[in-house]
């Protein structure tokens, strides 16, 4: 059986608070398959974006184990998770996070530029075209739309072709019609990729359309029943 894309055993992360330290997440274990689709879904505040933030790298693990494509997370420092991201990993979030003093078009280029390559602003060009947005490449964040700027982020995370794409609530801040053509064209960089790909979100009809469903509830993995919000 082939080794799994995101490994996870015993994982706890434990964050300092006024009151003293929160448990974020408690003794969790998960496998994500090569080419799978997963939905995170349960409660605010249950750990979801935590949990992705960890498969990231973007955030460290208290205890346990995390490795992704063979390689042990927990064991890297910042430059080398860095690095492990740049060459493997696209990432979407809710509020984008695109440079405000770049263009679209830069904004895509930029991890294309990180890593040497040569053709980051052809190749940058042809993503946005992609995703319809090649009339936009010239503008910058603050003259797009909601829905067009994180289009911007899906093109972003993925023209470097990523085995592994990580959303965080990527419609969290759009209205319905554009949240929906958001995750369609997602699920289309999934497709036309072959990219793993991890979606947090509180929309059960979109959870739906994933291979599987992971719930979680006070920082534990849970039975369907009791994930139900």
């Amino acid at each position: 059986m082939p080794a799994p894309v995101i490994a996870l055993e015993d994982v706890a992360l434990t964050l300092e608070g006024n009151a003293g330290p929160v448990n974020i997440l408690r003794d969790v274990a998960l496998e994500v398959r090569r080419g799978e689709t997963l939905g995170l879904v349960g409660p605010s505040g249950s750990g979801k974006s935590s949990l992705l933030m960890l498969m990231g790298g973007l955030e460290t693990a208290t205890a346990g184990t995390i490795t992704a494509l063979g390689e042990d997370l927990t064991r890297m420092d910042e430059d080398a998770l860095a690095r492990f991201r740049r060459a493997h990993m696209g990432i979407v979030f809710q509020s984008f996070h695109l440079i405000p003093t770049m263009t679209a078009l830069e904004n895509v280029a930029t991890p294309l530029e990180l890593a040497g390559d040569l053709e980051a602003f052809p190749r940058a060009a042809a993503e946005l075209e992609a995703l319809g947005l090649g009339a936009r490449r010239d503008h910058y964040p603050s003259q797009l739309s909601g829905g067009e700027q994180q289009r911007v982020a899906l093109a972003r995370a993925a023209v470097t072709r990523p085995e592994i794409l990580l959303a965080d609530e990527p419609t969290g801040n759009l209205d319905g019609d554009t949240g929906e053509t958001i995750i369609r064209l997602l699920f289309g960089l999934r497709d036309r990729h072959g990219a793993t790909l991890i979606l947090v979100t509180h929309a059960r009809e979109i959870a739906s359309r994933c291979d599987r469903v992971v719930h979680l509830r006070d920082g534990r993995l849970a039975p369907y029943a009791e994930a139900a919000e």
